[in-house]
């Protein structure tokens, strides 16, 4: 019954991720969008994927601003056994109406300075309006259980909720220098801020349990308050059965031990007592029958084993009265961290621009806060969780086929088995078998001196094996398509403009099918004053 309780607590370690790795967004701006394959960018969006890239801009300063629309779909099918109309379809909604990317540089002579800001992880919120199956699972597993313990009960329900969001907001500043035509070189920080909110219950979960001594008819009642009247119902037992082992001990001594229990009366015993006590062999089980031919020294023998059974019964009762008691949720988990980055840009050809970016492990614990003391028994104040983000190493090459054809390509390494996802201090090793891979291609075709168009395609590799696969967090290889146009305003203004629609496999674990499907839109000004 406490899986119940284990199983809230996984479900609030919600991540809202679009593009890029386990934890890491890529999707840093409309440009992105509209073509998927940045990382060699001499743009101004190199602020984020590609700093040593900036140098190409010339001297000036660079402004963008960017926000993306996004939307997620989470689906996730059971045929769960115990589950009632299975197979059963739970909606997960994800959503982020702000998405924001703001970069900008100055440049003088051979060097840039910049700056950026923008979600590196998490950046929407998640809403379960009826929970998941691991939540179902376990409260449709009481019914068989407390039939398999000779309490008949075929129904179940429970309002389940819950509510998250997930942000890591990235502050970077870079320093680049040209050193020639063909090299320039990068190096800056980021700081990483990082924010999760949980809201949610578990709340009235009931059962139909036929069972008159716990004053249960077979209408649904709340299973606390059926568990609550069991065990002080054997406490009750243990306690009378405990007090006639000790009262029929005189009886036994004075030789009325042989006498049937039915005429305890010739030997003392009163109407009353010789119906408690009967009642007392009843509930340990003995048939009328028997108990009609029991003699009063082995009802006392009866009742010595059955008081301990009654009083471990009662515990147990007590513990499922725990477990499916009201949970209710209101915490904040908050951290910073630092990521190292170094970039490296070469332009071997006019039309050849190639790049090299490497994020360190961005080391983060964030500490948990409870709003009205809403911990639910999951959250405690003051607790660390390890959030960490795993190094990236980027890679992107770009080439200009003709005046009007720029080609771009992306390959991105996240080294995943690097990092304590699950806070164990071991790492991974059960869950990740090889770090993920993301790799794509793009085009952009110029229609005219102001009109751009351009498509791109990015597919990722996930290195999560089975034992990572679960209704709450799950992986999968995806392909990511997106389209857009760049529109120059004038010298000094770009407008882009792009759309992106993510197709995942469909991922299995027991008992489940994981789907998953993500769009968004993004629109972004790009502003140039060159000198």
């Amino acid at each position: 019954m406490r899986k119940i309780v284990t199983s809230f607590t996984a479900m609030l370690f919600a991540g809202s991720l679009f593009a890029g790795g386990l934890v890491t967004n890529t999707n840093q701006s409309a440009l992105f969008t509209r073509l998927q394959n940045r990382n060699a960018s001499t743009s101004i969006d190199a602020v984020y994927f590609n700093p040593a890239g900036l140098t190409k801009l010339g001297n000036g300063f660079f402004a963008s601003v960017n926000n993306q629309v996004i939307n997620q779909t989470k689906t996730i099918t059971t045929d769960y056994p115990t589950i009632a109309n299975q197979p059963k379809d739970y909606i997960g909604k994800v959503s982020a109406p702000i998405f924001p990317g703001i970069y900008v540089a100055y440049n003088i002579g051979n060097l840039s300075v910049s700056a950026g800001f923008n979600p590196v992880g998490g950046g929407g919120g998640a809403k379960y309006s009826t929970g998941l199956p691991s939540f179902e699972s376990m409260v449709s597993d009481i019914p068989p259980l407390l039939s398999s313990q000779g309490i008949p009960t075929t129904a179940y329900s429970a309002d389940i909720f819950f509510e998250g969001t997930s942000v890591y907001f990235g502050y970077q500043l870079n320093v680049a220098y040209k050193i020639n035509d063909i090299l320039s070189v990068a190096a800056g920080v980021r700081l990483v801020s990082a924010k999760n909110t949980y809201n949610g219950y578990l709340r009235d979960i009931s059962i139909n349990p036929t069972y008159p001594a716990f004053g249960a008819n077979g209408s649904m009642v709340k299973a606390a308050t059926f568990f609550t009247t069991g065990a002080t119902t054997l406490n009750t037992l243990s306690a009378g059965a405990t007090q006639y082992v000790a009262g029929l001990q005189p009886v036994i001594n004075g030789g009325g031990g042989s006498v049937l229990l039915s005429n305890g009366a010739s030997v003392g015993l009163s109407a009353a007592q010789i119906g408690q006590i009967q009642q007392l062999l009843g509930a340990a089980g003995m048939t009328p029958a028997q108990i009609g031919a029991t003699n009063i020294a082995t009802a006392q023998a009866t009742l010595g084993v059955a008081a301990p059974q009654f009083a471990a019964k009662a515990t147990l009762m007590s513990g499922y009265a725990a477990a499916t008691q009201d949970i209710e949720v209101d915490a904040e988990e908050t951290g910073t961290g630092y990521t190292p980055i170094i970039s490296v840009n070469l332009s071997p050809a006019e039309n050849i621009n190639v790049s090299v970016r490497y994020e360190f492990q961005t080391k983060l614990d964030l500490t948990t806060k409870l709003n009205d003391n809403k911990g639910g028994g999951i959250f405690f104040a003051g607790d660390k969780v390890i959030a960490d983000m795993p190094a990236l190493l980027a890679l992107g090459a770009e080439y200009k086929a003709m005046d009007k054809l720029h080609l771009a390509a992306t390959f991105n390494t996240y080294f995943d088995k690097n990092v304590d996802y699950d806070g164990s201090e071991d790492l991974d090793i059960n869950t990740i078998d090889r770090n993920f891979y993301e790799y794509g291609l793009g085009a952009e075709y110029g229609i005219n001196d102001k009109l751009r168009l351009s498509a791109g395609w990015v597919a990722t590799s996930t290195g999560v094996n089975e034992n990572y696969q679960s209704d709450m967090t799950y992986s999968t290889n995806t392909n990511s398509f997106g389209a857009g146009v760049g529109y120059r305003i004038n010298n000094m203004i770009d407008f882009n403009l792009g759309g992106q629609y993510t197709f995942y496999q469909e991922g299995t674990a027991p008992y489940l099918k994981l789907n998953k499907k993500t769009w968004l839109i993004g629109a972004g000004l790009d502003f140039y004053f060159n000198k």
